[in-house]
């Protein structure tokens, strides 16, 4: 099973992980703001992630890790 972690100090909200995901799991988390002041990518679902890394690849801030 594929396991994703943000680094969200790092995320700036662009969303791009969003539209990347094939299974629609990535949302930004609308009741967290992080220290930048934007509301950060989060998993809404971990067991659904198939490992496919477009949303670590499309990330330009490198916030993104996906492990195998």
């Amino acid at each position: 099973m594929a396991k994703v972690t943000f680094r969200e100090d790092r995320c700036k909200g662009c969303g791009l992980c969003e539209t990347a995901c094939p299974k629609n799991i990535i949302k930004l988390a609308k009741e967290r703001i992080n220290q930048k002041g934007y509301h950060p990518a989060e998993v809404v679902n971990q067991e659904e992630c198939i490992g496919c890394a477009f949303c670590a690849t499309i990330c330009p801030d490198l916030a993104i890790k996906v492990e195998k």
